[in-house]
């Protein structure tokens, strides 16, 4: 199996490692049970700039949508591309908060908005 921890923090993300390991082999004593772990990859954290959010922030309150502003360890390919540019996120609820699941659906109305927020931090990306 499979595990990715993700914080803001890289000391959280070793420290919450290592408890997970510890309770493995409490686990292993007590059931007989080898645990082995080998890392694949390593998740640096890599906070959204803060130009870029307030690009986001300022297209949202400029197009009268409501928004959150949320912490972001910049997952998927902007953590990534944050060790060579600015990123930001916008995320798009999903219905039930559903997410990275067969049942998640995002109503094409939400979907419409993310893309307007896009376009218009873009535009105020390219006239700074």
């Amino acid at each position: 199996c499979t595990l990715e921890l993700r914080d803001l923090d890289g000391n959280k993300i070793s420290a919450l490692y290592l408890v997970i390991v510890e309770e493995a082999k409490k686990i292993g004593t007590q059931t007989g049970t080898t645990f082995s772990f080998k890392q694949f990859t390593d998740n640096v954290p890599a906070p959204t700039d803060e130009k870029m959010r307030g690009y986001i922030t300022s297209a949202c309150i400029d197009l009268g949508y409501n928004f959150k502003n949320m912490p972001s360890g910049a997952g998927h390919d902007a953590q990534d591309l944050a060790q060579i540019c600015p990123v930001g996120m916008i995320f798009v609820p999903s219905v039930g908060g559903i997410s990275h699941a067969p049942k998640e659906f995002s109503d094409p109305i939400e979907i419409e908005k993310g893309a307007n927020v896009l376009l218009h931090a873009l535009l105020r990306v390219d006239a700074s």
